[in-house]
């Protein structure tokens, strides 16, 4: 255990109950759902025949469309050019376009996106599987994406917000001068710091931002990147809009599955509106249904239905999908097989399968991404000197404590004896307590209460001694947390890629590439 690097998320405390469930093929209805050889066979079976020779023609034209201006590798083209075949297919993730990719997640999520497809192509030598990265260019909270971290350093941009970030243009960039300050005597510093200055150029929007970032670093693997605001990908989804907009489809179609995961989870990820679609304009308005006509949530405009649907008829690029519909925008215009997102993302997708069932369009594979935790040689020493586990990252850092300063301890070996030696002895003495009165037996209880309290009470106290005589131990303890948990979060949700490739560049990539199993969710500890 010592040693280990692969933590299957079925062991790992912190992983939502519902994702374990779900890889255990413990919910009944989502079987077919979860990944495996067997799965994905039929997943492609199921694509193929509901996607059409027309949908791949305007796949294939707006992907070249949108690298205007790149320079493609020869892997890319051909991938490109493989999409109007009825026998290529594309496995995808996606993400918000967080300035310089913000969290190392992201750059996670696409290398296993990567790496299933090249797994799939290994096993479906008939076919062809490409990897696709969809940007939420849509999104319109800009403060979520504004920022990212490193282990020095904060970085933040500002814009006026409220609209598509996609098509914010880049105007103040003071953090890039911090950046370079940062990473200018760093091996691959230079590297990061020209792709950040080509990407954050004066004039670029955020949506040509991430592309720029996600095809230098990607390209050589055949990567695509997708941008769902396009009017000939959302001219395939006017008649699911008007169905959403007329009949509630979404949020009637998801009821009993949301009943379902209620009544066994507690809560689900994302509660569907009556209507899940935005208005978009220079701004991203959500329509609501009220008093006979159609409004623009927190705007002082409204639609007739007859306006509305004119307007989807004519504009269907100015409909923009909430979280729970953008999965369906993304099915209906890729041959897509599988989607690898993170729980939150897995979990308010496992909503919508009803709802994929209605209108006929196959429900794909879903995969947690891989977690991976980057710790240098000292860390991990520092782990073993301490006597602790890797798997101890994972969970509590009171309850790791907690067993790091009493383990073995002869105090508390004997305080558990006695404690056991006790409840066998009020076990035997309310067996006999019932043959001679009920309410004798009821007093035994009463007394081995009190008496178990006294134990708690002095394991407590040998706890609160232990903390005070290991101070230096459990001090390290916490700064060994803190350092593998930067801001009491998982590593991967703090700090940017960039505090990495710094110092290995491409060969970090290829490390991570080299780790993640497409086979197995899990997170990986990869040393450096």
């Amino acid at each position: 255990m010592k040693n280990k690097t692969h933590f299957p998320f079925l062991e790992i405390e912190s992983i939502p109950q519902l994702i374990k469930d779900f890889l255990a093929k413990d919910i009944e209805g989502f079987e077919t759902a979860v990944f495996n050889l067997e799965n994905m066979k039929l997943q492609l079976e199921a694509k193929k025949n509901t996607f059409s020779a027309e949908q791949r023609a305007i796949l294939s034209n707006t992907f070249i469309s949108q690298y205007k201006g790149f320079e493609l590798t020869e892997f890319q083209t051909k991938n490109i050019e493989l999409l109007s075949n009825d026998n290529t297919f594309t496995v995808t993730t996606g993400h918000q376009l967080n300035l310089f990719t913000g969290p190392a997640f992201f750059i996670y999520k696409i290398l296993q996106t990567i790496k299933l497809a090249d797994f799939l192509n290994t096993h479906f030598l008939e076919s062809k599987v490409i990897p696709v990265f969809w940007m939420a260019t849509e999104d319109h909270d800009f403060e979520e994406i504004n920022h990212f971290s490193t282990d020095k350093n904060y970085y933040e941009i500002s814009a006026d917000s409220g609209g598509a970030v996609g098509r914010i243009k880049v105007k103040d960039t003071p953090f890039i001068a911090a950046f370079e300050e940062e990473f200018k005597d760093s091996p691959f510093g230079e590297e990061l710091i020209a792709l950040v200055k080509k990407a954050y150029k004066e004039g670029n929007t955020l949506a040509q931002a991430t592309r720029i970032i996600v095809h230098q670093l990607f390209s050589q693997y055949g990567l695509l990147v997708l941008d769902g605001d396009n009017r000939d990908l959302k001219m395939q989804m006017k008649s699911l809009f008007k169905e959403e907009l007329l009949h509630q489809t979404v949020f009637e179609s998801t009821k009993d599955t949301i009943d379902f995961l209620v009544g066994r989870y507690g809560k689900v990820q994302v509660n569907p509106r009556e209507i899940n679609l935005f208005y978009l304009t220079e701004t991203r308005d959500r329509i609501a249904f009220e008093n006979d006509q159609f409004i623009l949530v927190d705007k002082d405009k409204s639609f007739s239905k007859e306006e509305l649907l004119s307007a989807l008829e004519q504009f269907p690029e100015s409909f923009s999908p909430n979280a729970l519909l953008r999965p369906v925008f993304q099915e209906v215009v890729l041959p897509n097989l599988a989607y690898i997102g993170g729980n939150a993302e897995i979990m308010y997708w496992l909503e919508l399968k009803d709802y994929f069932a209605k209108i006929n369009i196959p429900f794909p594979i879903l995969i947690p991404r891989a977690s991976v935790l980057v710790l240098n040689q000292k860390t991990l020493d520092k782990t073993e000197t301490l006597g602790l586990n890797r798997d101890d990252y994972f969970r509590d850092l009171d309850q790791v404590s907690k067993e790091l300063l009493l383990v073995d301890h002869d105090i508390l070996t004997l305080l558990n004896q006695q404690k056991n030696e006790l409840e066998q002895q009020f076990q035997k003495l309310k067996e006999s307590a019932k043959k001679t009165d009920v309410t004798f037996g009821n007093l035994v209880d009463a007394e081995k209460t009190r008496q178990l309290k006294s134990f708690k009470r002095m394991q407590k106290r040998l706890l609160r001694a232990e903390k005070i005589k290991q101070s230096e131990k459990l001090n390290r303890t916490k700064n060994l947390f803190e350092t593998v948990h930067p801001g009491n979060k998982w590593q991967e949700r703090t700090l940017n890629f960039s505090s990495f490739y710094c110092t290995l560049g491409p060969e970090w990539l290829q490390n991570c590439y080299r780790e993640i199993r497409v086979e197995h969710s899990e997170l990986i500890i990869l040393p450096i």
